[in-house]
């Protein structure tokens, strides 16, 4: 089996390259077969609400929600900050396919010997 892949995301829409970006690891490590991992905090707990991840970033970057439909295929996962959910009123929004709720304690649960990361 390969090495795990956390690709940590703090930013929304308000960068949607940021974004981009975030998603397009995230997917090339799903889709090579890497167990993935992406943790949302701050604005990023957004995206996981569904209906939000929409929108291309620039001329050529491929849409926002065709990333986050071939990352779910891939078997991508999504761990969202409930601490950033509750401060900005999301609790009783539906979360995307593959994501939950979950903060640090979690995320080092399923890291557990180790994985490559990247933070966005």
């Amino acid at each position: 089996m390969q090495r795990q892949a956390v690709v940590s995301l703090t930013t929304g829409l308000e960068d949607s390259e940021r974004v981009t970006v975030a998603l397009l690891m995230a997917v090339g490590a799903a889709e090579s077969g890497r167990p993935t991992m992406m943790f949302l905090a701050k604005e990023a707990v957004r995206l996981a609400v569904v209906g939000v991840a929409v929108g291309t970033a620039c001329g050529g970057c491929p849409p926002i929600a065709e990333l986050l439909t071939r990352y779910q295929a891939a078997g991508g996962r999504m761990l969202v900050c409930p601490i950033c959910v509750d401060a900005k009123g999301l609790r009783d929004e539906p979360l995307v396919t593959g994501a939950e709720l979950g903060g640090t304690v979690p995320l080092w649960e399923w890291i557990g010997d180790g994985a490559t990361t990247f933070s966005y």
